[in-house]
């Protein structure tokens, strides 16, 4: 060999190839590069040192180099090899007292020899390898026969579980040093021994939290099959065929008007505007069935992807189930609530009966009779049974604070997403379990009005300082329109699209409603049949809503009254309140569901009217735990949404069983 060459002239990277290493782990006896020495340390497999490479080999023990995990104290002469952590006599006591794992010592040279867990760890009564039962209190393995002589000592207390689930019981939220050993089926919450002595529990039925968890597991499993056997499927086919209801709709309609041709022909010019009135009258009713069966479409489609997160959510903590479980699994089992029946009936659904064209044979004299009657539209639901005391199922604290910048309006964008806003500049969007999901300051840095979402998912509010209406699509926010002489106060979205808007004149003594489509404005309702106003002046609150029957709802607070006309704005009915309410009622928001009843919030007296879509009162919405309510809004299961001012949360309330 050339003397001019060395050894390292040669020699490689192991794990790159790079020439002249200037390292080497004198363990694994690997030669390294600067850049590799990352990766090969890693590899915690296993123990390395890394040295120069001028001094490999020059090391004479391993225990030279190794110290202990916990102090750094060289050659510690013990092992834990279930931690993997060398340790010095004097840290192997601190380590053990570390009870959140197991622990197995070993002298430093037998480390790693150990094949499995069990074949170590015994009975910590009777040193019985493979113990099948655990103390989670006491942290002690336990063989059958000895669990009745560990429970028998009374001085404290005792919880025994299959060794497997040891250290998987969770600890008290309440009582941090005690573990839960019942569920309060109830309250469907865990819990200790103390709680089980307190007030809060005391005459609700409990049971063993591994029993329980047995029975939630096998109720997972129940609702997993019939979401994905029955209920799932039930709801794709409804999905599938809703354009085929729709096809239907203008099959029918078709047919009819086909019928009605035929007799307007026969009948000449005469009949033109009475036929022609008919038509209208069909076309309003394929505009009721489309907006019925709109409905239907939205309440399916908002429900599919919560059932299709469910299934994935049940199906991964199923797959959790079949490993050893820690706290946070078992809290999910054993909190588990099953929502199956919830979904089990399709929510929307209805019955309806299509108008029929009887013809007459033409009789000039009787022109009227002869051209026959045309059946009404008859849509059935099935009918929905309040609950006797509403249930708040959900309670969001949003980030509105202060009497000027408090909560004010709500609405929904899905069954578990909800947009609000409130006397600040900003708009937030949330999740059921209180998230914030998204937020952004309006275009024009001035408190909104109100907000509502459109059927397309995108969310509109009105500016009042800056007489516009602004959409909000994606990342794009643009004004949508631009009103001349004129202020919008509140807006809600319809069935078919439409946007309507309450607004007031800009000397304030008009008040009216429009209906857009797009920026295109369609409809303007103000005048009753008397011709006088059907609204009060001025800028105050007018939220509005569109009921099931097309009716236009407003909560008129100056005017004392809920206002309802219907889709061609003639008055049907006011509403002013009850007796016990009339001094004090000033309507703030107002929302109807899917029985056509129309909600209203009664901020003074905290509570919600119901009444039906003639106006009749069914019902209060109160002792409940609604304070102030302000905004409302319901979602495709008729969960009310109730946004309170005073407090600035949104509550979900159930109030149909």
């Amino acid at each position: 060999m050339d003397p001019q060459f060395s050894l390292q002239d040669v020699i490689r990277c192991d794990l790159c190839e790079t020439p002249v290493p200037p390292k080497h782990c004198e363990i694994c006896h690997i030669h390294l590069c600067e850049a590799c020495v990352g990766k090969h340390l890693s590899d915690d497999t296993k123990d390395h040192y890394i040295v120069p490479f001028k001094l490999r080999g020059s090391i004479d023990s391993l225990q030279d180099v190794i110290r202990c995990g916990l102090c750094e104290t060289p050659v510690p002469p013990k092992h834990c090899d279930i931690c993997h952590i060398h340790l010095c006599e004097a840290c192997v006591g601190k380590h053990l007292s570390d009870d959140t794992k197991d622990h197995y010592i070993v002298p430093f040279k037998l480390r790693g020899s150990i094949d499995s867990l069990q074949d170590v760890i015994r009975c910590g009564l009777c040193e019985t390898p493979v113990p099948p039962k655990h103390c989670d209190i006491c942290h002690i393995h336990l063989c059958e026969a000895c669990v009745g002589k560990h429970l028998s000592y009374q001085s404290k207390d005792h919880y025994i579980v299959p060794f497997k689930l040891r250290g998987s019981i969770p600890k008290c939220s309440k009582h941090s040093t005690k573990i839960c050993i019942l569920l309060c089926e109830e309250c469907n919450v865990s819990m200790c021994a103390a709680c089980d002595s307190s007030s809060e529990h005391e005459r609700h039925k409990k049971e063993d939290i591994l029993k329980a968890m047995v029975k939630k597991e096998e109720l997972i499993r129940k609702d997993l099959q019939e979401l994905e056997m029955s209920i799932y499927p039930r709801y794709q086919e409804a999905a599938t065929n809703i354009p085929v209801q729709r096809a239907d709709v203008r099959k029918h309609s078709n047919k009819v008007k086909t019928t009605l041709d035929k007799q307007r022909e026969a009948l000449h010019t005469e009949i033109d505007t009475i036929i022609q009135g008919m038509k209208s009258e069909i076309d309003g009713m394929d505009a009721q069935h489309k907006a019925a069966i709109d409905q239907q479409e939205v309440a399916i489609n908002n429900t599919i992807p919560e059932i299709t997160q469910i299934i994935l959510d049940l199906k991964r903590l199923l797959e959790r189930l079949q490993d050893k479980l820690d706290t946070s699994d078992v809290c999910l089992v054993s909190e588990y609530t099953s929502r199956t029946k919830e979904f089990r009936s399709l929510p929307g659904q209805f019955q309806v009966t299509l108008p029929t064209f009887t013809p007459q044979e033409i009789n000039r004299e009787q022109i009227l009779k002869q051209i026959g009657s045309l059946s009404k539209l008859s849509i059935t639901y099935p009918v929905g049974t309040f609950l006797d005391e509403p249930r708040i199922l959900t309670d969001i604290q949003t980030k509105y604070r202060g009497s000027l910048k408090s909560l004010r309006s709500v609405s929904c964008l899905s069954d578990s997403e909800l947009w609000t806003c409130g006397g600040d500049n900003i708009l937030r969007l949330y999740n059921l379990q209180g998230e914030l999901l998204r937020s952004f300051r309006t275009k024009s840095w001035n408190a909104p009005r109100d907000i509502a979402v459109t059927r397309s998912g995108d969310l509109v509010y009105t500016d009042w300082h800056d007489s516009s209406i602004i959409l909000v699509s994606g990342t794009q926010i643009q004004t949508l329109i631009t009103l001349w002489g004129w202020r919008p106060l509140n807006l809600c979205s319809t069935a078919s699209g439409d946007l309507l808007v309450t607004m007031t004149s800009d000397d304030r003594k008009q008040t009216k409603v429009v209906r857009y489509s797009g920026s295109k404005k369609k409809q303007s309702i103000q005048w009753d049949n008397q011709g006088k106003q059907l609204y009060s002046s001025g800028p105050y609150i007018k939220y509005l809503s569109e009921n099931r029957n097309l009716d236009i709802c407003v909560s008129d607070w100056d005017a004392r009254a809920v206002v309802v006309v219907s889709a061609a704005g003639k008055l049907r009915f006011r509403y002013t309140g009850t007796p016990s309410t009339w001094e004090s009622f000033r309507p703030r928001s107002i929302t109807t569901d899917s029985q056509a009843n129309i909600l209203t919030s009664d901020y003074e007296n905290h509570l919600i009217h119901i009444i039906d879509q003639d106006g009749l009162f069914l019902r209060f919405l109160h002792n409940c735990g609604i304070q102030g309510p302000y905004g409302l809004c319901v979602d495709s299961r008729d969960n009310l949404f109730v946004a309170e001012c005073p407090t600035s949360k949104v509550k979900k309330l159930q109030y149909y069983k």
